[in-house]
């Protein structure tokens, strides 16, 4: 409970904006030179450089929902009212009408223009080139909670009531492969590499599933649910990426151990005092954002210890997103507040000893 931890100042901030409420989701483009933002009133924006671009206004119904094609070409948003907008730059090419669904959760292939997104039950999975629907899949034990593609874009994972089901995207006909459990899959993620499989549940567990792996190693004991997951690209002695995860106001940091019997060894991180809503790493590092209910959003060097607090709503963080190349930080807040911290020129690289 540290708000000011260090006099070296890692990021300033760059910029700042107010939309007319909560902001929902943020995503960078792949080169990085755009940022997305969605509001609970429906409003779409783009910042670019200092220039913000209203895409769609806010009327009333909440976009949930954004993220960019791996080509940066295409915008995808979707939300309360059930329709999915995909624009081209700043031009709408496509609405897709879903309605009485609600669209929360879409992804991207990061391989292809395909976009998979949530309606209840299924996951439809919409190619940006031909502006046709590719597949109708049937997620069947419960609405959609999660989904996620492997970074060769060959799998789509899809989590909900009773786990993970994982979709061959060469071959949609064929039955997916499960990740079984009693419990609800609230939120999952693959690893960069590929290799990992992460889901966190509603029983206060983590399952982490090795690809081509039957037995998944299960994480337990933690004190509520497990809201967020967060993979780093960057790996350590082992080749292996680190875990994050987060439950309530705790963060839980988790190393792959030499000897497979032994799992995975944790390390806890506690500095917030509220619910943390978004966990990330910076990209091709350690460096690990958090941010909270609490209105910080903490800097863990190494993934260890806290080295700068960054602070600016007035309310809680409900956001955050890592530029492309690690130079930019931007986060939403409760009350519709958008800000984009810069990293400090001087600033070195962020290893793990």
């Amino acid at each position: 409970m540290n708000p000011t931890v260090s006099k070296t100042k890692e990021f300033e901030e760059h910029y700042s904006t107010t939309l007319s409420d909560y902001v929902t989701a943020i995503a960078w483009s792949p080169h990085g030179k755009t940022l997305a933002a969605t509001s609970a009133a429906g409003e779409v924006v783009l910042w670019n450089d200092g220039n913000l671009t209203t895409l769609q206004t806010g009327k009333g119904t909440s976009v949930d929902c954004v993220a960019f094609s791996a080509d940066g070409k295409f915008l995808a948003v979707g939300g309360q009212d059930g329709q999915v907008k995909i624009w081209q730059d700043t031009e709408l090419i496509a609405t897709l009408e879903n309605a009485p669904a609600w669209v929360d959760k879409l992804a991207w292939s990061r391989t292809s223009n395909q976009l998979a997104f949530s309606l209840g039950r299924y996951v439809q999975v919409w190619d940006a080139d031909t502006k046709e629907v590719v597949v109708t899949l049937n997620f069947d034990n419960s609405s959609v909670l999660g989904l996620d593609w492997r970074s060769d874009g060959q799998y789509l994972a899809i989590g909900g009531y009773k786990g993970v089901k994982i979709w061959d995207s060469q071959n949609w006909d064929q039955e997916p492969y499960l990740l079984d459990m009693a419990s609800v899959s609230i939120t999952m993620a693959w690893s960069p590499d590929g290799k990992f499989l992460a889901s966190g549940n509603m029983d206060r567990s983590i399952a982490v599933l090795e690809w081509n792996n039957p037995d998944p190693w299960v994480m337990r004991g933690f004190p509520g649910k497990i809201r967020e997951l967060a993979w780093s690209e960057a790996t350590t002695k082992l080749g292996a990426p680190i875990l994050a995860s987060s439950s309530v106001e705790g963060i839980v940091v988790w190393e792959k151990l030499e000897d497979e019997s032994l799992g995975w060894e944790a390390q806890i991180l506690t500095n917030h005092v509220d619910i943390i809503t978004a966990i990330a790493f910076a990209p091709q590092s350690f460096l690990l954002a958090s941010a909270a209910s609490d209105g910080w959003l903490c800097l863990w060097n190494k993934a260890k210890q806290v080295t700068q607090v960054l602070t600016g709503v007035s309310g809680g963080f409900s956001s955050l997103a890592w530029h492309p190349q690690g130079k930019f930080l931007a986060a939403g807040g409760d009350k519709g507040e958008l800000l984009v911290w810069s990293k400090v020129a001087r600033g070195q690289g962020f290893g793990r000893s």
